[in-house]
């Protein structure tokens, strides 16, 4: 029987499995902003290190910082991209979210913006609920980007700090 040989690519599919999987349970059974959604993030920086130990046992290893952040870009990319993905057609399949935050904007814009007009108000309303989809894919493509790169840069450096 062949195995799979584990590249940044199939530990970025493994990890982002995980991560969606984690993500579906604690939306289910998890209380509203309950800390263990920040699991998903631990989740991820173990797949980043997961991809840059591997490569580190690997024959090609070189002990270089670019080659070894570069393992893990190749990971946390194909990760940022399934869980765009994902929120996405989360968003689409959950449209009620987008009415929640139009809610949440309206009651924040008459609590905290006397100036606006009641026209002005549910312009921004309608704003918020047409342009939900495309913000949640904003962000998740912001955070998953930038907590990539702090995770592989981390790894990175402990990897070569612990060489000498």
């Amino acid at each position: 029987m062949r195995s799979i040989k584990l590249t940044p690519l199939v530990i970025g599919l493994i990890t982002a499995a995980a991560m969606i999987l984690l993500s579906i349970l604690v939306f289910y059974y998890a209380p509203a902003n309950s800390p263990l959604a920040y699991l998903i993030y631990a989740l991820y920086g173990g797949g980043i290190m997961w991809t840059l130990f591997n490569y580190k046992a690997s024959a090609d290893y070189q002990p270089a910082f670019g080659t070894l952040f570069n393992q893990g870009f190749r990971c946390f990319i194909v990760v940022t991209i399934a869980m765009i993905f994902f929120f996405a057609i989360n968003s689409k399949m959950h449209p009620e979210f987008a009415d929640e935050a139009a809610v949440a904007t309206r009651e924040y814009l008459q609590q905290n913006n006397k100036d606006m007009t009641p026209a002005q108000i549910e312009e921004s309303v309608e704003n918020t609920r047409k342009g939900y989809t495309t913000g949640v894919v904003y962000g998740a493509i912001f955070s998953y980007l930038i907590f990539g790169v702090i995770f592989t840069v981390t790894g990175s450096g402990i990897i070569l700090i612990r060489r000498r």
